[in-house]
């Protein structure tokens, strides 16, 4: 599969465009590569179709603050977001068709846009809760979800039988009306959606006993969708087309999943890395030793110099949270803290005492190995 292009450059406009460059943008590559424009090229029609996709998600606040922190691979799990290749060319035509409609003036195939209304199905939000490691390698998640599907009985038609769909009286199957109003300029003619059919075209005389002429019926259903390894909390993945059903076959919505990170018990989240604290104890931050800490995936081995000092970070490099656009991975940092005891025997503290009498023991930062940095703090401290 050829790598996505990035939308700022599908569009020929610049990262910090205003919403009208965009649609303008948009205008000037769908004309150029309008399907009546290029029949039977089917490059053409991919380029079509790549605009659409990419004026879907530039065009959308929400959408264009998440491809712009994320890229593609936040707009919806694995695959980029947008039309993602799954929609027909109705479809596009469907969604935008107020471009289409101002733009191409009726021309280019703007009957495409207009006439009956192809309905859409709303989205449908769920919450997934995700732990680190499945944040760090990525994962497969199923969830089962009650949603509206396309009536089992009518299919979707929402008549008892075929027979009992009428085309519009009012409108002629169009979906739309002309009118006439009288305004201070002279007479304006303005389309607008039949009242009687609400943009479908269609009366239906007798509903479907099932859906109630809705065309629909609530039903379970289970989904699988893949998470990018690197999502982060309160990030939003669209999953295409697996919301609400519409009615006459309509698009279907699309499902929202809202990402949250559970709690882990031994690292916190800063970024792309990982905060592991390490305890420990005086013998081992005079003498030195080896310690085993954990990661995210498995156990590493690292080594303690003698005479660390507490509060000192050790860098693990590579053994965080991948990035979610593939620009590497965040390092592990380790937190050292010596662990003082509040109690202790009596023969401990005789050796205390002795250790408090030893000038070993005494801080001294002028003969202490310390970085440059180490010293200036201690000497502002």
């Amino acid at each position: 599969m050829a790598e996505k292009r990035d939308y700022y450059e599908v569009l020929g406009v610049e990262k910090g465009a205003t919403t009208d460059e965009i649609k303008k943008a948009y205008r000037k590559v769908a004309m150029k590569y309008h399907p009546d424009k290029n029949p039977g090229d089917k490059e053409a029609e991919e380029k079509f179709k790549e605009a659409a996709e990419a004026y879907e998600v530039l065009s959308n606040a929400d959408k264009r603050a998440r491809y712009d922190q994320f890229g593609h691979a936040g707009m919806g799990g694995a695959a980029g977001g947008g039309f993602n290749g799954n929609f027909s060319m109705d479809d596009i035509f469907s969604r935008f068709g107020d471009i289409f409609g101002d733009f191409f003036g009726g021309g280019f195939g703007g009957g495409r846009g207009q006439g009956r209304r192809v309905q859409r199905g709303s989205n449908i939000r769920i919450k997934v809760k995700l732990t680190l490691e499945e944040i760090a390698n990525g994962c497969q998640k199923r969830v089962k979800i009650n949603k509206d599907v396309t009536c089992s009985e009518c299919n979707g038609k929402g008549a008892a039988s075929e027979a009992d769909i009428k085309t519009c009286p009012k409108c002629n199957g169009k979906g739309t009306i002309i009118q006439v109003v009288q305004s201070f300029l002279g007479q304006m003619q303005t389309q607008t959606t039949c009242p009687s059919c609400h943009g479908e075209g269609k009366v239906i005389s007798k509903p479907c006993s099932k859906c109630g002429g809705t065309g629909l019926e609530r039903s379970k259903e289970e989904i699988e969708f893949k998470i990018p390894a690197g999502v982060q909390e309160g990030m939003q993945l669209t999953i295409q087309g697996k919301g609400n059903a519409a009615k006459n076959g309509g698009i279907n919505g699309d499902l929202l999943v809202l990402i949250e990170e559970e709690p882990h018990k031994e690292f916190q989240r800063d970024g792309n890395d990982l905060i592991y604290t390490l305890f420990l104890s005086i013998p081992e931050a005079i003498s030195g030793c080896q310690k085993v800490i954990p990661t995210v995936n498995g156990k590493v081995k690292i080594k303690i110099d003698a005479g660390i000092q507490s509060g000192k970070v050790l860098r693990i490099s590579g053994k965080g949270i991948p990035d979610i656009n593939g620009y590497g991975t965040g390092d592990l940092k380790v937190y050292v803290q010596v662990w003082i005891p509040k109690k202790l025997s009596k023969e401990d503290k005789e050796l205390v005492e002795k250790m408090h009498k030893s000038e070993s023991f005494q801080p001294n930062p002028d003969k202490d190995d310390l970085n440059f940095f180490e010293r200036v703090r201690r000497m502002f401290n």
